[in-house]
């Protein structure tokens, strides 16, 4: 989420609305913070709900929020979130796909969407816990996501707006600039610098690692647009005062936190993701 989807080209933040974005931000980075460093159940826990708000989200967006429907992948999520905390993954994995069938089944005229949604949101819960697993840099790995994804829209957002110019897909974000884009890129690649000054991790290997997630970031938040705009929709839900709904808010963080695990998972496996990402 790089930059709003209101206001007039070059126009400044309504302060009111800005104060809301920063306000939500203080007290939701801490907590996030807090809980990624207790890791285990608790982590897990944060992040099976929000992958069950992002489904229940993602059902209203696509016209498909049945009761049915969102309380069968409530339930699935839910089985997938604790079997994979406890270590079980292929059962997480098993249940998830018997429950997206069922999911498809249920949504009918809606299957393509509600599938989608479900593999959105399964995937995002998977790959959030897995990297947090990795018993030895897992925490490490999470908090260089999470950082590359909050400097990319900090960037992005305060870039865009100070700087303008040509659009970057107005067709399906007219607010966003290619200013913005590179913002969000150039302090990207701060987080990276910042690792290797600390000692974790190589400088090139972790510059190239955070340009890959900053642009795959950037790339959820224009899925997300597309999907809205799609369905004629400005804001996922007002859950989250200044910044809209969940999928709003977590849209390059979903795509950045499954990218960041296949890269880890390729170079030393399952359980060692946040090694692989983070180690070189």
């Amino acid at each position: 989420m790089s930059e709003p989807e209101t206001a007039p080209a070059g126009a400044k933040p309504a302060p009111s609305n800005l104060v809301m974005r920063v306000l939500a931000a203080l007290v939701l980075a801490p907590l996030a913070i807090a809980l990624a460093y207790a890791g285990g159940w608790l982590w897990a826990l944060l992040v099976t709900l929000v992958s069950i708000g992002l489904f229940a989200e993602w059902l209203m967006v696509v016209g498909a929020g049945s009761v049915a429907l969102t309380a069968s992948g409530t339930i699935v999520l839910a089985i997938m979130g604790f079997c994979v905390a406890f270590g079980a993954l292929k059962t997480a994995v098993v249940t998830g796909l018997v429950g997206g069938a069922i999911v498809t089944l249920i949504a009918r005229g809606k299957f393509v969407w509600a599938a989608s949604g479900f593999a959105y949101a399964s995937a995002a819960l998977l790959a959030s816990i897995l990297v947090r697993q990795d018993l030895v840099n897992g925490f490490a790995a999470l908090m260089f996501v999470l950082l590359v994804v909050w400097v990319t829209d900090i960037g992005g957002y305060f870039a865009g707006r100070g700087i303008g110019g040509p659009k970057l897909w107005p067709r399906v974000s007219p607010k966003k600039t290619w200013a913005g884009a590179l913002g969000g890129f150039a302090a990207s690649l701060a987080v990276a610098a910042g690792f290797a000054a600390c000692g974790l991790g190589k400088a090139v290997p972790l510059l190239l690692v955070s340009a890959v997630l900053s642009v795959v970031s950037q790339l959820g938040d224009l899925f997300e647009s597309a999907v809205k705009r799609r369905f004629g929709v400005k804001d996922s839900s007002h859950l989250i005062p200044g910044h809209g709904g969940l999928l709003d808010r977590l849209d390059g963080f979903v795509a950045a936190i499954l990218a960041a695990w296949i890269i880890g998972f390729l170079r030393h496996g399952v359980h060692s993701a946040g090694s692989g990402l983070v180690v070189w």
